[in-house]
């Protein structure tokens, strides 16, 4: 998996995209792109990696970011709906794609429920993190780290800064 961070800050940058100013908006986006990872807390009650329900299984499906965005919509996104629907959904999907470009693991249940297979896409770049608190706070960790800034982190800031300027330069004129 990429770590928190990565997922975090591909989800605030889905959100601003959208809408720079919606702050509740912006906070569901960064927590719906690192809530697919909940499912390593079946680790410890003993569900099996490989299992639908284990790691990067349901919770990272492309069925679960379509309840979840769902879900949230109904609750928060009373005024914008489609708004919020798409940016849930797809920081919620984002979670998926990120693990699918990582350099290990079991690959991607996207397609859970209605089929078991894992994925993973043909290239794969992004260092997969380690799980643990301790492990990740290891070389292996700052690997990760100093991989997602070049891979995730670079690319949101130019991305987000790209508006930026458009946005100011198109207001000037």
């Amino acid at each position: 998996m990429a770590s928190i961070f990565g997922h975090g800050v591909l989800g605030y940058t889905i959100a601003k995209v959208a809408s720079p100013s919606l702050k509740p908006l912006i906070i569901l986006a960064i927590v719906s792109a690192i809530l697919p990872d909940m499912d390593v807390l079946g680790f410890n009650l003993g569900v099996q990696y490989d299992s639908p329900m284990g790691h990067r299984g349901f919770t990272h499906s492309i069925a679960f970011a379509f309840i979840w965005a769902v879900i949230v919509t109904l609750i928060w996104g009373k005024l914008n709906k489609q708004l919020y629907f798409a940016v849930i959904f797809l920081s919620s999907i984002s979670h998926g794609v990120l693990d699918a470009l990582t350099t290990g693991g079991r690959g991607v249940g996207f397609l859970i429920p209605f089929d078991n297979t894992r994925y993973f896409f043909p290239y794969q770049f992004i260092k997969v993190s380690p799980l643990g608190f301790e492990r990740f706070f290891s070389d292996w960790g700052l690997q990760v780290i100093l991989n997602e800034l070049k891979y995730i982190v670079i690319p949101c800031v130019i991305l987000l800064s790209a508006i930026l300027l458009k946005n100011k330069f198109v207001k000037k004129r």
